[in-house]
C-alpha cells in the first residue's frame, strides 16, 4: 500500500474584536464549494459551525466524516480540517469564530464570581453533532447565531448567558461519551507544531527556548524552525511577540495599568523593546494606542487565494 500524501497545513488568523471577542461569518457568501481544497486550514481560535443547508464531507486531520444540514460542528483552536460540498448539493453555513477565555474574562474579571473556564471541554467535545441527537446543542448555538446577526439590546449578556449554557451541556455530553478523534492523532497530517502554538498560548508571557518548542514537538531545533516557518509564515520569536503585543492591546485598552507593567505582564523584559515591537505591529505607540482614535482598524479576516 502507497504511503498517503501529507496535506499542505494552512494557518488562518482571525484578529478577534477586542472588547467582544465573537466574530460571526453568515449570509449567502458562504456556501461551500464543491472542490475540495488542497490544503488543510486551522485556526487561532475556537470555530463553531452550523450547517444550514446541504451536505458534504470534513476533513479532520486524516478522518473524512460526512455532515448534512442539522449539524453543527466544534473545531478547537490549532486543529488542521478542510469542508467541501457533495456534487450537486453546495451547502452553506453560518460560522461563529470565539476566544473563550478572553470572552468570560471580560466578562468576570470585575465581578465577585471566581469563574476559570476550561477550553479543553470545547476541544474534546464530539466535532460533528447532529440536530436529533443533540438538539440542545444545535438550539444554543443558533441562538448564539440570531443574537449576533440582529444584535439587539443587551445582546453580548445574551450571547455570554447562551455560552455558559453550551459550556455546561458539552460537559455534561463527555461526562457520559467517548470522542473517536483525539487533539493527538499522530497521523501524517497532523499539525506537528500544534503543541508548540499551545504552550505559547498558555505560556506567552513567560522566558522559554525555541529549542524548548521544538523539545515538545520531538523535532530537531532546526527542522521545528523550518516547520514553524513554512506553516506559520512567520518565525517562533516574531510569533511569540506578535501574541504578547495582541494581550497588550487589550490591556492598554480594558485596564488602568501602567506601560511598564503592561509590558512585564505580557513577557516582555525591557520597556524599549515592548515599545519597538508595539510600535511596528500597530503602527502606532503604547501611550497613543491608548486614546481610541488612534488605534489603527484591526484587520478581521486575512484573505487567501482560493478562499474567499
Amino acid at each position: 500500500m502507497s504511503k498517503p500524501t501529507k496535506s499542505i497545513i494552512e494557518y488562518r488568523k482571525y484578529d478577534l474584536p477586542l472588547d467582544f471577542p465573537v466574530l460571526l461569518l453568515d449570509g449567502d457568501r458562504w456556501h461551500i464549494s464543491e472542490i475540495k481544497s488542497e490544503y488543510l486550514h486551522f485556526h487561532n481560535c475556537l470555530e463553531i459551525g452550523m450547517c444550514l443547508a446541504g451536505s458534504g464531507t470534513m476533513i479532520l486531520n486524516n478522518d473524512a466524516v460526512n455532515f448534512k444540514g442539522g449539524d453543527v460542528t466544534c473545531i478547537p483552536r490549532h486543529f488542521p480540517h478542510t469542508t467541501y460540498s457533495s456534487d450537486g448539493n453546495k451547502s452553506l453555513w453560518s460560522y461563529l469564530f470565539v476566544d473563550l477565555g478572553k470572552l468570560f474574562w471580560n466578562f468576570f474579571h470585575n465581578s465577585a464570581v471566581n469563574f476559570d473556564i476550561e477550553e479543553s471541554t470545547f476541544e474534546n467535545s464530539p466535532y460533528i453533532m447532529n440536530k436529533q441527537k443533540y438538539p440542545k446543542i444545535y438550539f444554543l448555538i443558533m441562538s448564539i447565531i440570531e443574537e449576533m446577526r440582529h444584535e439587539q439590546k443587551s445582546y453580548r449578556t445574551g450571547i455570554m448567558g447562551l455560552f455558559l449554557s453550551l459550556y455546561v451541556e458539552l460537559n455534561r455530553l463527555l461526562a457520559v461519551s467517548t470522542v473517536s478523534i483525539s487533539l493527538e492523532d499522530s497521523n501524517e497530517n497532523s499539525l506537528n507544531i500544534s503543541p508548540a502554538l499551545n504552550y505559547i498560548q498558555k505560556n506567552y508571557m513567560h522566558s522559554f527556548t525555541v529549542e524548548y518548542l521544538a523539545e515538545l514537538c520531538h523535532l530537531s531545533t532546526t527542522h521545528f524552525r523550518k516547520t514553524f516557518l513554512s506553516i506559520m509564515g512567520t518565525t517562533p520569536l516574531i510569533y511569540v511577540n506578535g501574541k504578547r503585543i495582541d494581550e497588550a492591546c487589550i490591556l492598554l485598552q480594558s485596564t488602568d495599568r501602567s506601560i511598564l507593567s503592561i509590558a512585564e505582564l505580557v513577557g516582555f523584559r525591557s520597556i524599549s523593546s515592548f515599545n519597538r515591537y508595539f510600535n511596528k505591529l500597530m503602527r502606532v505607540s503604547p501611550r497613543d494606542y491608548r486614546n481610541p482614535k488612534n488605534r489603527p482598524e484591526r484587520k478581521i479576516i486575512l484573505e487567501y487565494n482560493g478562499w474567499l
